[in-house]
């Protein structure tokens, strides 16, 4: 039977999920970043002959294993039974200078979909900064107030409660607070093939 050759992420993966690892607990022991541990993992971006060299020195592994070979059969996905309740008071909150995110089921790692219960405050763009980019999709539910979405290649568009939105989340976009109210509330499910999603965000907030 013909090997399978397992690109540079897979390998990645397969040794941070081994070890029961964050992409944040694999970053601070390689001192790669949580965002291009992502994007290796998700084979968008590879890492430079010195980056292995220090990598596999960090993780007391030859350079070699990070490109076996492997003829084991692809996993068969396993059946799970898992639940969460989640409440805004057992949520985990994470401020930032435009939102106030309120992550629900968060003891549940590894999941494809993120809800979370945020409040808007940014009211321009001016304020707000930067659109923000990152992978997945992503769904918006107006509870309270009104909503100005902007996004990188349509007009902006005005939510009212009731009202929702889908997109795509690597499109650049921000979420304003609608001229007539001080803050607003949106129900938000964000969605992505990355089992790190949830990580991801956090370290984008951080940085921002």
């Amino acid at each position: 039977m013909a090997k399978r050759r397992s690109t540079l992420g897979a390998v990645i993966r397969e040794l941070r999920n081994s070890n029961n690892w964050t992409l944040r607990e694999m970053s601070e022991r390689t001192g790669i970043p949580v965002s291009t541990l992502s994007k290796v993992e998700h084979n968008r971006l590879t890492l430079t002959y010195d980056k292995l060299q220090e990598l596999s020195a960090r993780l007391n592994i030859r350079m070699s294993d990070l490109f076996a070979e492997s003829d084991a059969p692809p996993p068969v996905a396993s059946v799970t039974a898992r639940r969460s309740l989640g409440t805004r008071d057992n949520a985990f909150r994470v401020q930032t200078a435009n939102y106030d995110y309120y992550y629900l089921c968060a003891e549940l790692r590894r999941k494809r979909m993120i809800p979370n219960i945020t409040t808007i405050r940014a009211r321009s763009l001016d304020e707000f900064g930067e659109l923000v980019h990152h992978a997945g999709e992503e769904f918006i539910y107006v509870l309270k107030g009104q909503i100005v979405v902007h996004t990188e290649f349509y007009d902006p568009v005005t939510l009212e409660p009731g009202e929702s939105i889908y997109i795509d989340s690597n499109m650049g976009h921000a979420y304003l607070a609608g001229p007539d109210c001080e803050e607003a509330v949106t129900l938000a499910v964000m969605s992505s093939a990355d089992d790190d999603l949830m990580d991801s965000l956090i370290t984008m907030h951080g940085e921002r």
